[in-house]
């Protein structure tokens, strides 16, 4: 009598175990914090880019929601870019993000431990030429949520 070989078992349980070990791996650098504070910055942006303004103040940090009522932020966005500069939308770019440790919005602020800092480009066309804004932009965590915050310090 010959005895079965279990090689095709062994191998393919070896390969199995290697795809969930790359498959975990992958999922685990794809959900670090910086990548979700990545992830942040792209919904804000495309928020403002379809200009649902009122979605991506939504997404502003406590200290970003004292500073304009959403009403207020949805009727500037909107007049400021749409009507004096003449566009309907923009490209953005999301430039090297960096963590930063113990950040503050302003000087009266408490400092926040663990932020996520990027500086944005927004590219607009409008009626007056083409024109792009830079602005650092920050990400913390607030109530298992991500926020987003403007640097006000002088």
């Amino acid at each position: 009598m010959k005895r079965k070989s279990n090689r095709g078992v062994i191998v393919l349980f070896v390969l199995g175990l290697a795809v969930c070990l790359v498959g975990g791996i992958t999922l685990w650098l794809w959900n670090t914090p910086g990548q979700q504070a990545k992830e942040t910055l792209e919904t804000f942006y495309d928020f403002e880019q379809e200009g649902s303004f009122s979605s991506s103040w939504e997404m502003f940090h406590p200290f970003m929601k004292q500073k304009f009522t959403k009403g207020h932020y949805i009727q500037d966005r909107a007049h400021v870019f749409m009507n004096h500069f003449g566009v309907t939308t923009f490209e953005y770019e999301i430039l090297e993000l960096q963590e930063l440790k113990k950040w503050k919005p302003d000087k009266e602020s408490d400092p926040i431990p663990i932020v996520y800092s990027a500086t944005i480009l927004q590219t607009y066309k409008g009626k007056y030429g083409n024109f792009t804004i830079h602005q650092e932009v920050f990400v913390a965590k607030e109530e298992d949520e991500w926020t987003i915050l403007w640097d006000y310090n002088k």
